[in-house]
């Protein structure tokens, strides 16, 4: 069972006085940033002056200066730029200013577990990944309460590296919720399974799938598109509530009975074996090792691939339907939103 710490676990003095500096300010960013400022902390935000982002973040009321100013400043450097940028951010703002005492932060694992980003021993490395996006982070924290994160110590130069995590870890909330204790290969891991083989991969081609055997079978595209991806948001919800028991409680007798006799066939032993070979991929650094040559080559498969899905007919018929749906957001209705800038790479 994994530790879990609490807001009586933390010191949020530890950190006084000394200056946290956030890089980037997407979706975990502009949390992170203001929840830490709003519990008293001296929060710096580092940005390049002419990005979206940095006008953003002053309208927020951040302090904001050009990255290497604030890696030049900070005793804590959190990052949060995507993954696929952060070793070009390291060598160019902050390995010139990562100097003994500091303390290198994260809230993802990727960089310095497959090692794209190598800090000096003299510097606490750690990580606390908040589970859930950033709006989240930010709307329940000022609502009084916190959203559940996960803390990680990678180095401890300074023999006092929990003591710190903890405290930021307060500073934005999370110790309000609970706070579990990892490792940076455990998050990492673990992450990248779960967004490729569950919550991102495994469910997309899922949907696609029964979507595309209903309509090949002569069902109504429109049908087809209620079946097997609108109505997944409502059983989802209910397992988020309450756990598969839950969502069973909740549902026809007819339709749990279909579930505990039909669903092993769909997803099973087949399914568990593809499963272990893409944990096996990314347990040896073949998944990392992909991604890093895909951004060298420009992105060109991964550029291709997303044209590709946009084609598809489950997201032309499912932007029509969308467009009946009075009380969803506007942008929300498109099959392809607009992306935040910067955009994070976040744990699903």
């Amino acid at each position: 069972m994994a530790t879990i710490f609490y807001e009586r676990d933390a010191n949020p003095n530890a950190l006084k006085g000394r200056t946290i500096a956030i890089l980037g300010y997407g979706s975990q960013g502009h949390a992170q940033a203001q929840n830490l400022r709003d519990s008293g902390y001296k929060v710096i935000v580092g940005l390049e002056p002419t990005r979206p982002s940095a006008a953003q973040a002053r309208a927020d009321g951040m302090v904001v200066v050009a990255p290497d100013e604030a890696a030049k400043r900070a005793d804590w450097i959190h990052v949060l730029t995507p993954d696929e940028t952060q070793s070009a951010v390291y060598d160019q703002h902050i390995k010139p200013y990562l100097h003994p005492g500091k303390i290198l932060g994260f809230s993802h694992g990727f960089s310095i577990h497959f090692k794209t980003i190598v800090p000096p021993d003299d510097v606490d490395v750690v990580m606390i990944a908040p589970k859930g996006p950033g709006h989240l982070v930010r709307r329940v924290y000022s609502e009084g309460r916190g959203v559940p994160s996960l803390i990680a110590i990678q180095q401890d130069a300074s023999k006092h590296a929990q003591e710190y995590a903890l405290a930021y870890a307060h500073g934005i909330g999370a110790t309000r919720a609970g706070v579990l204790q990892t490792t940076f290969k455990e998050e990492t891991e673990s992450d990248l399974f779960g967004e490729q083989s569950v919550l991102c991969g495994g469910l997309t081609s899922l949907i696609k799938k029964g979507f595309e055997t209903l309509v090949e079978a002569g069902y109504a595209p429109e049908i087809a598109y209620f079946e097997c991806l609108h109505e997944v948001k409502l059983i989802v919800d209910l397992i988020y509530e309450g756990g598969l028991g839950r969502m069973r409680y909740s549902i026809s007798n007819t339709a749990e009975y279909g579930d505990l006799t039909r669903g092993e066939r769909v997803v099973g032993d087949e399914t568990r074996a593809a499963m272990k070979k893409i944990l096996a991929d990314i347990q040896s650094g073949e998944f990392a090792r992909e991604w890093i040559a895909e951004n060298k080559n420009g992105c060109r498969n991964f550029n291709a691939l997303r044209e590709k899905e946009k084609q598809h007919p489950i997201e032309i018929v499912g932007a029509q339907l969308r467009s009946m749906m009075s009380w969803l957001p506007k942008e929300a209705k498109k099959s392809e939103a607009p992306q935040q800038e910067p955009k994070q790479v976040v744990n699903a």
